[in-house]
C-alpha cells in the first residue's frame, strides 16, 4: 500500500494506482478529457495527452498528468493550486482556439465534455487567435466524422483498438495536419469499421456522431400517401427515461408507446414480437444442426453463432471469412420485423409494400447500416426504411413538446405488438441465448420447462462459458460481449482450443443496453448494469416467458409462414454473409 496526501488529505492506495484514481477514491475532483474508462470491463487508457488533469507534486519541477502518473510513498499532491488552474485554463483555451464555435447546432451540445470543461474553468474568451485546422467531413451509413471538432484525445482510438479490436481508427499525420482517421484517411465505410458506434459513445465532443434520420421520418409521417409504422427494441424502454430525468433502468414501455402515437406514427409495434420470431427460426436452426451432428453428420458446422447484432455480423465478415457458414442465417429482429410488416401485415391491411414506411427505434448505431444493406431490400425497397437511436427518439419527443413522465401508459398495437419475457431479455448480454434455450429445451426434450431462468448464462464477464443440461444431453454455450472478447472466443474455436454448440456475441459492452445509440453513460458501467437488471425484471413480470408460446407468433406460422425454417421463412427471414476482407480501398489503387 502507498501512503500520500492529496490537497493535505491523507490517502492510502494500492501500489500502481494513478493519482487520478487516488483522488477519486478520496472524493477529490480532477477534471479530465483524454482519459476514458469502462469501469468493471477492464478498459482504461492512460494517455496523459491533453494535460487537463495536471497536478502539482511537491519536489517535482513540472506538473504531472494525474491519469498517467502513479502514486509514490510520501507524495504530496495539490490538485487546484494557482499554477495548476492556470495551466488547465491555458490548455483548454488552446484546444478551443482550434475548435469550431458552432455549439448551438452541434449534435453533442449539452453532452459535450469540452463545453462542460470550459464552463467549469470559467473560460469566456479565447486569447489565442489564428487559423483553424479543417478536414473533409465523412458521412458513412451510420456515423458522421467531423474532424474539425476532433481534439486528438484518442479516446475513439482506444475504444476501437483495445475494447473492440476493430482497428479502424488511429492517429495519422503530424503537426497541424494530425487527425484521428482510418488508414490513408479513407472513409469509414471503406475501412474495417463495423459501425458498432462505440467510438461515438467514447468521443467527448462532436467529432463523431450518429447519422440523424429524424427529418426523413417527420417527412414520412406528414406524407398522407404513406402508412408509417414504428418498432421499438427491448433495450430502448429501460434507457429512454434517462433523457427525461428518470433513473437508469426505469421501465417506460407504456409511456414510450404513448409518445410514439403522439408523434404521429400510424401503428406502434414492438421489436420484441420479432425477437420471439427470431427464436423460432434461430432455435430451429440450432436444434437442426445439433441433431445432425449427434447423428454423425460431419458436414454440420458447430458452434452456431447468433446473428442479431449487425456490428458483430460486420466484424466476422471482416475478420473471419473462413467461418461465414457458422453463424445462424436468421436475420436480426429488426429486419425480420420489416420483412413481416411489408408482407404478412401489408396483406392483412390491404397495403402495398412501397406505401409502407417502417421505422425502428434502436439502441444501436449499426442498425442504421444494417437496414441499408442490399440483401434486405426488395426491388430497391428496404424492409426497414429508417432507424433512429434512443437519443434521436428523445430529441424527437422533446421537439413535439412532450414530457415522457406526464404521458399515460398505453399498449402496443396488434398483431405485431405482443411479446414474451424471452424477447425482452434480447437487450442484454446472454439474453438471446437464454431466450433460445427456453424454447430449444422444450422442443429438444419434449418436456415442459418449469424453471425458465438460466442464471448461468447471465453476468457481465466479457467471456462466459456455461453448460446447460437438456435432460441428459450437455449443451455447451459460449457468450461474449465486446468485439475484443468475441475475437478471443472465435480464435479459440478456430484453433480447436474450445468446442461449443452455440455462441452468443454482442458488439457493445453489456449488450444492447450499452449500445452506442443509448443515452451517454460516460463510462459508468453501473448504468449499463441497471438497464440490464430492468430487462430481467420486465421478463419476470410477463405472463408468457417462452417465445414459442406467443399466440401471435403461432398465428403467424399458421396463417402465413407454415413452419420455422420452412420455404417461406427462408425467403423472408434468413440471409447470407459476405467476405469483406477486400473492402479496404486506397484512393487511386
Amino acid at each position: 500500500m502507498i501512503n500520500l496526501t492529496i490537497d493535505n488529505k491523507p490517502v492510502q492506495v494500492e501500489e500502481g494506482t494513478t493519482i487520478l484514481k487516488a483522488a477519486r477514491k478520496a472524493g477529490i475532483h480532477i477534471p479530465t478529457l483524454c482519459h476514458y474508462e469502462l469501469k468493471g470491463m477492464k478498459l482504461e487508457n492512460r494517455p496523459g495527452g491533453c494535460r487537463v488533469c495536471v497536478v502539482e507534486v511537491k519536489g517535482r519541477r513540472n506538473l504531472a498528468p494525474a491519469c498517467a502518473t502513479d502514486c509514490m510513498e510520501g507524495m504530496e499532491v495539490f490538485t487546484h493550486s494557482a499554477r495548476v488552474v492556470n495551466a488547465r485554463r491555458t490548455v483548454v483555451e488552446l484546444i478551443l482556439s482550434d475548435h469550431p464555435a458552432d455549439c448551438l447546432t452541434c449534435a453533442k451540445s449539452g453532452e459535450c465534455e469540452l463545453q462542460s470543461l470550459a464552463q467549469y474553468l470559467g473560460i469566456r474568451d479565447i486569447p489565442f487567435k489564428g487559423e483553424q485546422s479543417h478536414y473533409r467531413a465523412d458521412f458513412s451509413p451510420s456515423i458522421v466524422r467531423d474532424m474539425d471538432k476532433c481534439i486528438m484525445c484518442r479516446r475513439c482510438e482506444t475504444m476501437c483498438n483495445k475494447f473492440q479490436t476493430v482497428g479502424a481508427l488511429s492517429g495519422v499525420n503530424r503537426g497541424f495536419k494530425a487527425v484521428v482517421a482510418p488508414a490513408f484517411e479513407q472513409d469509414l465505410q471503406d475501412s474495417p469499421c463495423t459501425f458498432c458506434g462505440q467510438c461515438v459513445m467514447a468521443c467527448p465532443v462532436g467529432a463523431l456522431t450518429e447519422v440523424d434520420h429524424t427529418r426523413q421520418v417527420i417527412n414520412a409521417i406528414n406524407d398522407p400517401k404513406k402508412t408509417v409504422v414504428v418498432q421499438t427494441a427491448p433495450a430502448v424502454r429501460v434507457a429512454l427515461g434517462e433523457e427525461f430525468g428518470m433513473q437508469p433502468g426505469e421501465i417506460v414501455t407504456g409511456k414510450m408507446a404513448a409518445a410514439l402515437r403522439r408523434l404521429g406514427f400510424d401503428y406502434v409495434f414492438d421489436t420484441d414480437f420479432a425477437a420471439d420470431l427470431t427464436i423460432m427460426e434461430e432455435g430451429t436452426e440450432l436444434l437442426g444442426r445439433i441433431s445432425k451432428a449427434m447423428a454423425g453428420d460431419k458436414s454440420v458446422r458447430l458452434p452456431i453463432l447468433t446473428s442479431c447484432c449487425p456490428g458483430w455480423v460486420n466484424f466476422f465478415e471482416h475478420n473471419f471469412p473462413d467461418m461465414l457458414d457458422v453463424p445462424s442465417t436468421a436475420k436480426s429482429p429488426q429486419q425480420m420485423f420489416g420483412a413481416i410488416t411489408k408482407s404478412y401485415w401489408a396483406q392483412k391491411m390491404g397495403l402495398k409494400r412501397e406505401d409502407i414506411v417502417c421505422v425502428s427505434i434502436m439502441p444501436c448505431v449499426a442498425k442504421k447500416y444494417e437496414c441499408q444493406r442490399d440483401e434486405f431490400k426488395v426491388d430497391g425497397n428496404p424492409d426497414v426504411d429508417y432507424s433512429l437511436t434512443t437519443r434521436e427518439l428523445a430529441r424527437f419527443i422533446k421537439q413535439y413538446n412532450l414530457n415522457l413522465k406526464d404521458l399515460p401508459v398505453e399498449d402496443f398495437d396488434s398483431p405485431l405488438g405482443q411479446s414474451t419475457g424471452a424477447a425482452v431479455i434480447f437487450g442484454t448480454t446472454g439474453g438471446v441465448i437464454e431466450a433460445a434455450t427456453r424454447t430449444a429445451y422444450e422442443v429438444f426434450t419434449g418436456k415442459k420447462l418449469d424453471k425458465v431462468d438460466f442464471t448461468e448464462l447471465r453476468g457481465m464477464e466479457g467471456i462466459r462459458d456455461a453448460h446447460v443440461d437438456f435432460n441428459g444431453t450437455d449443451i455447451h454455450i459460449g457468450i461474449a460481449h465486446g468485439l475484443s472478447n468475441a475475437r478471443r472466443l472465435l480464435e479459440m474455436v478456430r484453433n480447436g482450443e474450445a468446442q461449443f454448440h452455440a455462441i452468443e456475441v454482442m458488439a457493445c459492452p453489456g449488450g444492447c443496453v450499452g449500445g452506442a445509440g443509448q443515452p451517454y453513460h460516460h463510462g459508468n458501467t453501473e448504468i449499463i448494469q441497471k438497464r440490464a437488471d430492468a430487462l430481467y425484471r420486465e421478463d419476470a413480470g410477463k405472463p408468457i416467458r417462452k417465445s414459442h408460446e406467443n399466440p401471435d407468433i403461432q398465428t403467424l406460422y399458421k396463417e402465413f409462414l407454415g413452419e420455422p425454417c420452412g420455404h417461406l421463412s427462408h425467403e423472408l427471414l434468413h440471409t447470407h454473409y459476405f467476405d469483406r476482407t477486400d473492402k479496404v480501398v486506397i484512393e487511386g489503387k
